[in-house]
């Protein structure tokens, strides 16, 4: 009698492991490009920025990193009324675009119908069609000293409270202070009111339909409903607004007088005119480090984090 042997089936590698793998770093493959243009074109100049900024020495003779600490010390005391108009224009011009942009998203989420709407937004949008630089020339028609803007002011009598207040000086709106805060408020605007319209156009009507069932006054409705669910939409505009106004030098350039120029004239100054670079990256340095603490408190107040 005979026994014959089964031959044992042959071994299967188990290929779920490197699916798996392959699965789990392709997130961070796709990341790769973005990892790269953040390294090049962000931590590698802002390396190179710090560096110069504790350089001394001259463009003849050439700069050297001695750690001279004592550049951003003196570039703060030098230049410490411009940080201060930099951020009073900033803070002004981020107040007036949320009280003229948050009516504005109001209307344009609740109030105008689907074709108006998109007309509106148009609108909105269509001053980026346009360089910067143009669009902040033309205030300079605008606000000149014979033009109707100033004409109408002086009828109004409204020059004589502005030139009381410090706003403007000489019955005239053109190098002013009054004149730049117009300038940053016009070419920020956008930044505020799209912001604004995304989060309102997210709250869904049926609330509103609810409060008022409940004997809640439009007021009432708009305090307790419509507000605080826009906030993500207000810290955002606001932020938007703010910071790149906090770092414009083009308005005080056109629409100011050197008495008005703000802390990325400084720079601007710096780097181009009197080519001081360690104080021009020492002032680039400390706008950003103010600008970022500023806003790290402004969020905590806020009390929100999601941004729209």
């Amino acid at each position: 009698m005979t026994t014959t042997t089964e031959a044992a089936p042959p071994q299967v590698v188990p290929l779920a492991e490197p699916k798996r793998t392959r699965r789990r770093l392709t997130p961070y493959w796709l990341l790769l490009p973005g990892i790269a243009w953040l390294v090049v074109f962000f931590a590698v100049p802002m390396v190179y920025q710090g560096s110069t900024s504790l350089q001394t020495g001259s463009l003849e003779e050439g700069f050297k990193v001695t750690w001279h600490v004592a550049t951003y010390w003196d570039a703060l005391v030098e230049y410490k009324w411009h940080f201060v108009r930099s951020f009073s224009y900033a803070a002004t011009a981020t107040v007036l675009c949320l009280a003229i942009g948050y009516p504005l998203a109001y209307t344009i989420a609740f109030k105008a119908s689907k074709r108006w709407r998109n007309v509106i937004l148009i609108l909105v949008i269509a001053p980026f069609f346009t360089s910067f630089l143009i669009r902040t020339l033309a205030w300079k028609t605008i606000l000149s000293d014979g033009g109707v803007v100033v004409g109408a002011l002086n009828t109004l009598h409204l020059l004589d409270i502005s030139d009381a207040l410090g706003l403007t000086s000489g019955h005239r709106v053109l190098a002013t202070p009054l004149a730049v805060v117009c300038g940053l408020t016009y070419n920020f605007l956008p930044f505020m009111i799209l912001p604004l319209y995304t989060s309102l156009e997210r709250i869904d009507p049926r609330l509103h339909e609810a409060a008022g069932d409940l004997y809640a006054r439009p007021f009432t409705t708009f305090r307790k409903v419509t507000f605080p669910i826009s906030l993500p939409g207000v810290v955002a505009g606001t932020l938007l607004t703010f910071i790149p106004a906090s770092g414009d030098y083009i308005n005080a350039q056109l629409l100011g007088s050197p008495s008005e120029q703000m802390v990325g004239n400084g720079i601007q100054k710096q780097f181009l005119n009197v080519l001081d670079y360690p104080t021009a990256a020492a002032l680039s340095f400390i706008l950003m480090a103010l600008i970022l603490g500023m806003v790290t408190v402004y969020m905590k107040k806020a009390g929100t984090e999601e941004l729209v």
